[in-house]
């Protein structure tokens, strides 16, 4: 695993293709989730309304918190530890499989777990764009595009359209796919993809109503997501036949649970609000969500990578409240230099050398702390408190 390198990263498709070519079909159908945010909570409602339905589910989501295992779920349970260690090896010794980076090692243990555990349905989360992602070498049955945003913007492209249409290759020749709502230039690049290549784009709004009440995964924002969701599995329960029970899609979007999104802990007596918001579009998701429950944050600890525009986060983050903002170290080779970062927020902000000295430092704050932007800073965060990864 070490020698694959956790964040090398070959935007090509070449060895992924070998691997299926080594190994042939699958027999399973791919639900294909692509877009800057929203992905990880679409799988989560779509697996959850699947599930009560009486599916068995397969997800593959990114990245992970404490173990690589998290990635890989048969019905939101992880792999066990030797089933993992033998896929791994198995897909280790397909021919080119040494060649792999890790995030297509991870694809393709996924794909071998999925077809071992005979999934009714197998969900895919894009990693990175969607036209060279390492998820997108396997004919998806239906891809879903949450909302697309500004990021990744040195590799997918410097505009809204750029990333909209490298998202948008996702779309197969002849194929389906389903949209919530876009900016109008992303809409724009899904609606020419899916002409060029003779696929039918859908629209979540004419398959599913408005979702109100109470939700499993919390923040004003997951209404949309979770309406994608539901539009998507509606799609794919009439077109195998099967009955969609209401009572059931109310309970699998109540039941869903995906940690870090809108979470509220109580930790060695603090009251935290975990949230893995890391772009513009996210944070401000985030802030109107926490102004619609009244929550204002007494301090909030942040950190993000070094390759994300932190400019408009901080800017964000700052008109929530007038508390202290802690930046800790992270344990990351792509982390943003917590002293840097801290020194370009300004006088509200200080550095802390780790995540619980970042706690510490928040410790006489009367009322909720906010931890947020970035996934990988919340890992550091469950790394203390693994506890608070399952509901």
């Amino acid at each position: 695993m070490d020698r694959l390198g956790l964040f090398s990263m070959d935007l090509t498709l070449d060895r992924m293709k070998r691997f299926r070519e080594a190994h042939g079909a699958f027999g399973f159908p791919v639900v294909h989730v692509v877009g800057t945010n929203g992905k990880g909570s679409t799988v989560t409602f779509l697996c959850s309304i699947a599930r009560t339905h009486g599916w068995k589910v397969g997800t593959f989501t990114s990245p992970h918190f404490l173990t690589p295992r998290e990635r890989i779920q048969i019905n939101r349970a992880p792999l066990p530890p030797e089933t993992w260690v033998e896929l791994a090896n198995a897909v280790l010794d397909t021919p080119g499989g040494g060649e792999l980076t890790y995030f297509e090692f991870q694809t393709c243990l996924a794909m071998l777990a999925f077809e071992r555990a005979d999934v009714d349905l197998a969900i895919m989360e894009a990693g990175l764009g969607g036209r060279f992602d390492a998820t997108n070498v396997f004919e998806p049955y239906l891809t879903l595009f949450t909302p697309i945003g500004m990021d990744h913007e040195k590799i997918l492209g410097p505009t809204l359209a750029d990333i909209a249409r490298d998202k948008a290759g996702a779309i197969r020749r002849g194929g389906v796919a389903l949209t919530g709502p876009q900016e109008p230039e992303a809409m724009v690049a899904l609606q020419d993809r899916a002409e060029a290549q003779g696929a039918r784009l859908m629209f979540a709004v004419d398959l599913a109503d408005p979702v109100e009440g109470n939700l499993g995964v919390k923040g004003m924002h997951q209404a949309v997501n979770a309406r994608l969701a539901l539009a998507g599995w509606r799609w794919i329960a009439a077109d195998r036949g099967e009955r969609s029970l209401l009572q059931s899609e109310r309970f699998g979007m109540m039941s869903a649970f995906l940690p870090g999104r809108m979470q509220r802990v109580e930790a060695d007596g603090l009251s935290l609000i975990l949230d893995g918001a890391h772009n513009g579009h996210a944070l401000r998701a985030l802030a109107a969500s926490l102004h619609a429950d009244d929550i204002k944050p007494r301090a909030v600890i942040f950190a993000c990578l070094a390759d994300k525009d932190a400019a408009p986060m901080v800017e964000l983050l700052k008109g929530l409240g007038n508390g202290p903002i802690v930046v800790p170290a992270m344990e990351n080779e792509r982390a943003s230099d917590a002293s840097a970062l801290a020194a370009s927020i300004g006088d509200r902000a200080e550095a802390a050398p780790s995540m619980a000295a970042a706690i510490e430092r928040c410790r006489d704050v009367d009322g909720p702390i906010l931890i947020c932007g970035s996934l990988y800073l919340l890992a550091e965060f469950y790394t203390l408190y693994p506890e608070f990864l399952t509901p």
